[in-house]
């Protein structure tokens, strides 16, 4: 055993994952964009959308004789907070945001609003009853409202699952992307492929020393998110850690794949970027991708970001059993699989 446990610790494939490890933790900011940042993201992201009373909408009134009573119904509402001013005045809080609405001095009155915005769609609706109430209308029922406030239900619960995909789909990609390009520029490579090792053992060293950090960021996220965030894993943590494994390999795969041809920095930066900002916009990480026209739908599901994240948040929100998971997690094998093959084909040694 002893004998075996020697030859382990000499072997090839593991002094070249020491090496990788111990290179990882020299470098300062290398530690901080794959363990704090995403902390911080996260909490940055769950004051500004931290619980709180919806807020009142902005909106103005243009002056004239019909000014002040308009202006006293919007404040009566409580939900509305008006301000009187000349028309071009009003037109240009309008058109800088300032203001989600304007009042026109006609009669009936005019709402002068952008639809695109969904601001100001609800301030329509709020000038709208307001005005209409003050007018005399009354309501034939007074609804009951009930507000969803249960955990796995809030934007941060939404939030999490998606930074854990970028983070995954980030560290991934820059991780192989990088490193083998800069051993290329320093002819590293050709001097590790005459090295007593096979090629592959250079390669899985690699892809393991990006196993071994795998679940320390994940762990690191993950337990800030349930204890200080106090977001909720609903489903098992073995199907968790199948998910984050499928979708880190997925994204080995791709991160090799852009290393195995450029012989610069701004070579492989401009691939990965290329690579990695459809799916920042895309892939639903801080807003579902159904805001997208259905015309792209089956682009944006093709993609492997897309898919970790709907499997992240399938396992930690709804708790869905990993039967229910298999398009997305066949999504990232087929992702991992092909980039895998080329790049065993495509790479460059020198």
């Amino acid at each position: 055993m002893a004998r075996w446990l020697r030859s382990l610790r000499a072997s090839p494939l593991v002094l070249l994952i020491r090496a990788r490890v111990m290179e990882f933790l020299r470098e300062p900011e290398s530690l901080f964009w794959v363990f704090l940042f995403p902390i911080l993201l996260s909490s940055a992201l769950a004051v500004a959308f931290r619980e709180q009373p919806a807020e009142p909408v902005l909106v103005s009134v243009e002056a004239g004789a019909l000014a002040e009573p308009r202006r006293a119904a919007l404040e009566a509402s409580g939900r509305v907070v008006p301000r009187v001013g000349p028309r071009e005045q009003a037109r240009q809080e309008l058109r800088t945001g300032k203001v989600a609405l304007v009042v026109l001095a006609t009669d009936p009155p005019t709402y002068w609003f952008d639809p695109t915005r969904p601001e100001s769609r609800i301030a329509r609706l709020e000038v709208d009853e307001a005005l209409q109430r003050a007018a005399g209308r009354e309501d034939t029922f007074r609804p009951a409202e009930l507000e969803m406030t249960e955990k796995g239900s809030r934007y941060i619960d939404f939030l999490v699952p998606g930074l854990l995909g970028l983070n995954l789909m980030s560290t991934g990609i820059w991780s192989l992307a990088f490193t083998f390009v800069q051993q290329r520029m320093g002819k590293l490579l050709k001097l590790f492929i005459a090295a007593p090792m096979r090629r592959w053992q250079l390669l899985a060293a690699h892809i393991g020393a990006r196993l071994v950090f795998l679940a320390l960021e994940v762990g690191a996220l993950l337990l800030f998110a349930v204890y200080v965030l106090g977001v909720p894993i609903a489903g098992s943590l073995g199907s968790l850690a199948l998910v984050v494994l499928a979708g880190a390999m997925s994204f080995v795969g791709v991160g090799l794949l852009i290393a195995a041809r450029p012989r610069t920095i701004e070579g492989v930066s401009g691939l990965g970027n290329l690579a990695m900002l459809p799916m920042w916009i895309l892939s639903g990480v801080f807003f579902s991708t159904e805001r997208f026209p259905d015309a792209i739908q089956p682009l944006i599901q093709a993609l492997p970001l897309t898919a970790l994240n709907d499997a992240l948040r399938g396992v930690m929100l709804d708790a869905a059993p990993l039967a229910a998971l298999a398009p997305e997690l066949g999504v990232l094998a087929a992702w991992g699989a092909v980039s895998f093959a080329i790049a065993l084909r495509w790479f460059r040694w020198q």
